[in-house]
C-alpha cells in the first residue's frame, strides 16, 4: 500500500506554498486589525487546568428526559382544591397576563380541569403520587422532588435548547459536551456524551442533532447518538472487505497527514479530528460489546420490565444507561418522546407513564444496589408543564392541556442530593410558585456544582464573550435540594 503521507507531500508545490503563506499573512493581518488573539478559542482549554474547582459528589450524569412536557398536575402536584373549581374559568388574578402559545392563545374560555386520577401519599415522608406512578411511588424517599422548576420558554423547540444548552437560541453548547470538555473522559474507548431515543405513543416533537452538539466548543466533545439495531453508531463498521489491519494502517496513515497539517496550521479542528478516528477504532469493539444484553440475568427483566428486552424502547435504554455508568460514560441522556398532551391526555399520559415509570425507578434500584448512585446524578424531568385550563374538550376523561412554564416538577437523585425531599410550592391551581422556585438555570448550576464545577468560573470565550450554560443571568446553585 502506498504511503499516504507520500502522496500528501507530492501535493506541495511551489504554487500551493505560495497560497499557504498569503493564507498566513491574511492571518496576521487579521489578528492586527482586530487587536486580539484571533486564535483564542485555540487555547481557551488552559482555563480549564483548575477543573474540577472543588471535590466532587459526582462522576457522571444520567438524565432521563421527558420530551413534550410532563403534566404535574396529573404525575405530582396534588392540588385537592382543584375538584372543588373543576369546570370554572381560571381567575385572570391568577393567569397575569401570561403569554399563551398559539394553541389556545385564541380560546375565549380558560376552563380548569381537575385530573382524574387518584394520589396517595408514599414514603416516610409521605409524599403524594398519581396512581399513574406505581413504580416512582416506591421510591420516593430516595429522590427530591422539585416542584418549583421554571422557565421563560413555551414552545417546545427553544425550552428543550433552554434547558439542554442555557439559552432558547441555537448554536449553544449542550451540558454534556461542556462536561466532557471540562472534566475529560473516564473511558477511552466510549464516548463522554452519549444519547439514545425512544418513542412514546403520544404526540411527537422533533428532536435535533444540535440539542447533544458541542456548538462552539471543539466537535470532539459533541453527543453520539445510539441506535437500536445491528449498528448502533453510524458508519462505524469497517466497509466490506477492509479487514482490521487495513483499517488499522488506513488510520496511521491519516494520522500522519493530519499531524503534518496541524503542525502547519494549529487547528484545533485537526487535533478533534485525530481524537474521533481514534475513538471511532477503539468503539468497534467496545460499543457491541455493551450494547449487547445476553449476559444480563433474567433478574435485570423482573426489575426493569419485559420490555426491556425489546431494543429501542426506553426500559431497553435504562438498561443501557446503567452499563454505561458502570463504565464511565460521563454523561448520560435519554430522551423519551411523546409527553406532548394537547389532546386526549388522560391517555397518552397513562400510556407514557407505562412506558416510562418502572424503568426509570428500576434504574435508580439498580444504579443503588450496584454502589453506583453515590456518585451518580440521576434526573428525570421535561422542558416544562401543563396548565390546568382545559385545551379542546372539558371532561375529565377526554381533554388537553396547553405548554406551561411557569411551574413544573423534575425530580434527582444521587450523587450529595437530599433524599426524601419537596422542594417548592405552587398556588391551588399549580399555575404559580408560592415558594422555593428553581429556574432551569439554576438546576443546571447545581448539577455542574455536584460535578465539581463553580459555573461562575466555568466559561468559554466565543464571539467577544465569556460564554457559560447557566447564561449571564444570575443564576444559581440551589442548596435546598442537597444534603
Amino acid at each position: 500500500m502506498m504511503d499516504p503521507l507520500f502522496n500528501h507531500r507530492r501535493l506541495s508545490t511551489r504554487r500551493n506554498l505560495l497560497g499557504r503563506s498569503t493564507t498566513g499573512l491574511g492571518a496576521l493581518a487579521l489578528s492586527s486589525l482586530l487587536g486580539e488573539n484571533v486564535l483564542a478559542n485555540a487555547t481557551a482549554g488552559d482555563r480549564f487546568k483548575t477543573v474540577p474547582h472543588y471535590a466532587p459528589r459526582a462522576k457522571r450524569v444520567i438524565y432521563l428526559f421527558m420530551s413534550g412536557g410532563p403534566s404535574q398536575i396529573d404525575l405530582f402536584d396534588y392540588k385537592p382544591a382543584m375538584q372543588e373549581f373543576h369546570g370554572q374559568e381560571l381567575p385572570e388574578s391568577i393567569r397575569q397576563g401570561q403569554r399563551l402559545t398559539t394553541m389556545t392563545s385564541g380560546q375565549s374560555t380558560f376552563p380548569c380541569v381537575a385530573p382524574m386520577f387518584e394520589f396517595k401519599r408514599h414514603g416516610r415522608h409521605q409524599t403524594w403520587v398519581s396512581e399513574l406512578l406505581p413504580h416512582t411511588a416506591k421510591i420516593v424517599d430516595e429522590i427530591c422532588l422539585i416542584k418549583s422548576m421554571n422557565t421563560e420558554a413555551i414552545n417546545h423547540d427553544p425550552a428543550i435548547t433552554y434547558i439542554n444548552t442555557g439559552s432558547q437560541q441555537p448554536g449553544k453548547a449542550s451540558m454534556g459536551s461542556w462536561l466532557s470538555y471540562g472534566l475529560g473522559s473516564m473511558n477511552r474507548n466510549l464516548p463522554d456524551y452519549v444519547v439514545m431515543i425512544s418513542r412514546g405513543k403520544g404526540n411527537l416533537q422533533a428532536l435535533y442533532a444540535r440539542l447533544w452538539g458541542s456548538g462552539f466548543l471543539p466537535s470532539q466533545h459533541q453527543g453520539v447518538k445510539f441506535r437500536s439495531g445491528a449498528d448502533p453508531v453510524l458508519y462505524l463498521a469497517n466497509p466490506e472487505g477492509i479487514d482490521p489491519a487495513t483499517r488499522r494502517r488506513m488510520l496511521d496513515g491519516i494520522e500522519r497527514i493530519n499531524r503534518a497539517k496541524l503542525a502547519q496550521t494549529n487547528d484545533p479542528e485537526i487535533e478533534a479530528r485525530i481524537s474521533q478516528y481514534e475513538m471511532a477504532y477503539r468503539m468497534q469493539t467496545s460499543v457491541p460489546d455493551l450494547m449487547d444484553l445476553s449476559d444480563e440475568p433474567d433478574s435485570t427483566f423482573e426489575l426493569y420490565g419485559e420490555e426491556a428486552r425489546k431494543p429501542g424502547t426506553y426500559a431497553a435504554n435504562c438498561v443501557l444507561a446503567r452499563r454505561m455508568a458502570e463504565r464511565d460514560v460521563r454523561f448520560i441522556q435519554l430522551f423519551h418522546r411523546g409527553w406532548d398532551g394537547h389532546n386526549n391526555l388522560p391517555r397518552e399520559i397513562r400510556g407514557q407513564c407505562k412506558d416510562t415509570d418502572q424503568a426509570s425507578a428500576a434504574l435508580l434500584v439498580d444504579l443503588k444496589r450496584r454502589g453506583l448512585l453515590d456518585d451518580t446524578l440521576l434526573i428525570w424531568g421535561g422542558e416544562f408543564g401543563r396548565t390546568i385550563y382545559s385545551q379542546g374538550n372539558l371532561t375529565k376523561t377526554n381533554h388537553g392541556r396547553d405548554h406551561h412554564g411557569r411551574c413544573f416538577s423534575t425530580w434527582i437523585a444521587g450523587a450529595g442530593v437530599r433524599a426524601g425531599h419537596e422542594h417548592g410550592q405552587t398556588d391551588d391551581f399549580s399555575y404559580n410558585i408560592t415558594r422555593d422556585p428553581v429556574h432551569i438555570n439554576d438546576l443546571n448550576a447545581t448539577i455542574l456544582q455536584q460535578l465539581g464545577i463553580d459555573h461562575q468560573r466555568f466559561t468559554y470565550p466565543y464571539q467577544g464573550l465569556d460564554q457559560r450554560l447557566t447564561g449571564v443571568e444570575g443564576a444559581r446553585v440551589v442548596n435546598g435540594i442537597l444534603a
